[in-house]
């Protein structure tokens, strides 16, 4: 009786077993179909990825759906719109003209110098200022192959269509004291002299002892410290990092206050005025203008400055750097070496003083007159 059960048990068991096989079978995808679908999802998250590390088309200047004309601009000679503004005295009464160069996220509007030289400083010495929309900026039409020897190109083919002369003077803020160094590199011939203001460094240029290069980049924000990495080492990605919601990208591009000296935050007060403007700045996208800056910016050059020759050995000319030793943005240290390596630089520190620095009374004109009555 005992072994009649036991047989009709395991026989149930067997046939419960049978079917829960069955139905575990009918989850199962057919043989092939488990690589297809891993084919698959791979393809979709590789189109997900491609999508988000393109930058959007730029909104360009004058087309249908694009920003207005509203600057004077000259035609460059690959066809590039580059806007520009005027300051100071008439062109045709000036003893000296000069071409600003704006830093990261500015415009031909962000001329600090022209904006707050005395009157009486620009009539004594016959100032006439140029300022441009760089690349991407403004009212300046993009420019996909920027490089840092074009940054020069730019501004000799600006001087020469406006007529400034032989030789005119350069002064440049931050980014725009960045693109200096190129002007001093491909076309100190045609240069006066010039005035380089809180330089953004590069901390991949040959030249600076490793110790020092990786003391001034360990100042910069952890975030910022991302950012500038990958600008150098997958600039494909530059856009995507600056927009993407996982992690904090650039705090420069966020305007964060983390990143101002104590009188960078009182001088932030005369920068109110932007208000009437900042909506151009980036009105072409961001990836043209603030992206491609830190692509160019902090990339890998084809010189370094610490190894550039005197333009003006017979002192016919002089350049001058100016920085602020509490400059948080840019650390003054590289700064110094540079001054170091280049004794032909006219080396100004400024203690107490931040990133804003030219914004401070009377500063330029300071720098204007150093630049322009000093040999």
């Amino acid at each position: 009786m005992a072994g009649g059960v036991n047989r009709k048990i395991s026989a149930a068991s067997a046939r419960a077993h049978t079917r829960r096989a069955k139905q575990n079978s009918s989850f199962q995808l057919p043989p092939g179909m488990f690589m297809k679908a891993l084919v698959a999802l791979f393809i979709g998250f590789s189109a997900w990825t491609y999508q988000a590390i393109q930058p959007p088309p730029s909104k360009i200047i004058g087309s249908p759906d694009g920003p207005p004309v509203t600057a004077p601009f000259i035609k460059l000679s690959d066809g590039r719109r580059l806007a520009y503004k005027e300051h100071g005295v008439p062109k045709e009464n000036a003893k000296h003209k000069i071409v600003f160069v704006h830093g990261f996220d500015s415009c031909r509007h962000d001329a600090v110098v022209a904006e707050t030289l005395s009157p009486e400083t620009v009539e004594d010495l016959g100032i006439y200022i140029v300022s441009f929309d760089r690349p991407g900026y403004g009212e300046s039409d993009p420019n996909p192959k920027r490089t840092v020897k074009g940054m020069a190109s730019d501004i000799e083919e600006l001087a020469d269509q406006l007529g400034l002369g032989h030789r005119f003077y350069v002064i440049g803020l931050s980014m725009g004291g960045q693109v200096l160094w190129s002007c001093l590199k491909y076309i100190p011939h045609r240069l006066a002299g010039a005035a380089i203001l809180a330089p953004v460094v590069n901390y991949w240029w040959a030249g600076f002892p490793a110790n020092l290069s990786t003391e001034a980049y360990s100042q910069q924000l952890r975030q910022d410290q991302w950012a500038l990495r990958v600008s150098h080492y997958t600039p494909w990605l530059t856009y995507f990092w600056n927009t993407q919601k996982w992690f904090p990208a650039s705090s420069v591009v966020a305007h964060s206050r983390d990143i101002l000296s104590d009188q960078d935050k009182e001088l932030m007060a005369k920068l109110e005025k932007r208000g009437t403007y900042v909506e151009q700045v980036r009105q072409q996208g961001e990836f043209e203008s603030l992206h491609r800056d830190m692509i160019v910016g902090f990339g890998t050059w084809e010189f370094t400055p610490l190894d550039l020759e005197n333009p003006f050995p017979n002192n016919e000319g002089s350049v001058h750097l100016w920085h602020g030793a509490d400059d948080r943005l840019v650390p003054v240290k590289p700064q110094r070496y540079i001054a170091q390596r280049l004794p032909w630089i006219h080396y100004h520190e400024l203690p107490g003083a931040g990133h804003l620095f030219p914004h401070a009374d009377g500063m330029c004109d300071n720098i204007v007159k150093a630049l322009l009555t000093e040999g």
